[in-house]
């Protein structure tokens, strides 16, 4: 339930007029296959997000241990990696991004 958060959060966020991205980590790495699946819970938002250009990416490392890493790949999605096969905060800091984290 928390990442319905980060998804509604991302697409309020946009709305009120602030830059964002939202880079999926940890055991969300697993919800990605559901989520592009037309009828579950939450697929409206996840299509929104990707449509809008809003998601960053997805945690390389973490997809990987979730058995998520094949579905990532499949739908395009941005693996992220810098930062020993996780996505790494510096990079976004110096393109001016506050680090939100929920």
């Amino acid at each position: 339930m928390c990442f319905a958060h980060a998804l509604l959060n991302v697409i309020d966020l946009k709305a009120k007029g602030h830059e964002v991205k939202l880079i999926i980590e940890g055991s969300a790495t697993a919800l990605i296959e559901q989520l592009a699946k037309e009828g579950t819970p939450f697929a409206p938002l996840y299509a929104k997000v990707k449509s809008e250009g809003l998601l960053g990416g997805i945690c390389k490392a973490c997809a990987g241990k979730m058995g998520s890493l094949a579905e990532a790949e499949r739908q395009g999605l941005t693996l992220l990696g810098e930062m020993q096969g996780h996505p790494g905060f510096a990079s976004l800091i110096a393109e001016g991004y506050e680090i939100i984290s929920m």
